[in-house]
């Protein structure tokens, strides 16, 4: 009999967010695994799960990112068979992502490659707190009310998707890809919606920061960056 393979949600950094069912699935599952750049790296998932487990239950997955996806593919694979190998025991696998499993995750990639290599493994996931619910907290962003709605993307999704995005809805909400937050930024300033944008990076972690999205201009962000462009001032509620 296979085993199963859990993805639990950590939330964005601050080991204080991880949820009640996302610590008892960490607690109770036989092998605990994190994703990491390198073998001999520690990422943000890693701290949030050895401030509650410990260091001796973990495994880090290498996870290496690459702008090849043909290397991208094989890395993802070769990560498939190690938890695979688990699972065939009749192990139970956590797999401990950011943010929420469901969403932008890499858990979900993973997930993919391991039913390839067992079929009939059971997957389950445990939410977590997302990064743009806590960027909205520590800022004090109220996101949504009323009949508002909530558009969720890339930066690298491009200016089209993003002008008409801003154009639309009522909050916007940009992940990742730090590296275009200029262009970001100057969409945004187009559009109207650059006063009272909010970004944040390295949420809950070393290095916080939690500032008005227009004093990052002129320099790049961090990967994990998170813009919150909320409704506009004076604008009617829904």
């Amino acid at each position: 009999m296979s085993g199963v393979l859990v993805g639990v949600g950590v939330g964005p950094g601050d080991p204080e967010l991880l949820t009640l069912a996302g610590l008892r699935a960490l607690r109770e599952a036989d092998a605990v695994f994190v994703p990491v750049g390198d073998a001999g790296e520690r990422g943000r998932a890693e701290a949030v799960v050895r401030a509650h487990l410990g260091a001796g239950r973990v495994r880090r997955l290498v996870f290496a990112l690459s702008g090849d996806a043909a290397a991208l593919e094989r890395n993802r694979r070769r990560a498939a068979r190690e938890v695979a190998e688990h699972l065939r025991r009749g192990e139970r696998c956590a797999f401990a992502t950011l943010g929420d499993p469901n969403v932008y995750s890499t858990f979900t990639h993973l997930a993919r490659a391991v039913r390839e290599e067992v079929p009939d493994v059971e997957v389950r996931t445990v939410p977590g707190i997302t990064a743009m619910q806590d960027l909205a907290s520590r800022s004090g962003t109220v996101l949504l009310e009323g009949r508002d709605r909530l558009a969720l993307l890339p930066l690298t999704a491009g200016e089209e998707a993003l002008g008409a995005a801003l154009g639309d809805f009522e909050t916007v909400v940009c992940y990742k890809g730090g590296g275009r937050m200029a262009e970001v930024l100057r969409v945004a300033e187009e559009a109207g919606r650059l006063g009272g944008a909010v970004y944040g990076a390295r949420l809950g972690v070393e290095g916080e920061e939690i500032l008005p999205a227009r004093e990052v201009r002129g320099r790049e962000a961090p990967y994990l960056s998170t813009v919150i462009f909320p409704r506009r001032e004076g604008e009617p509620r829904g």
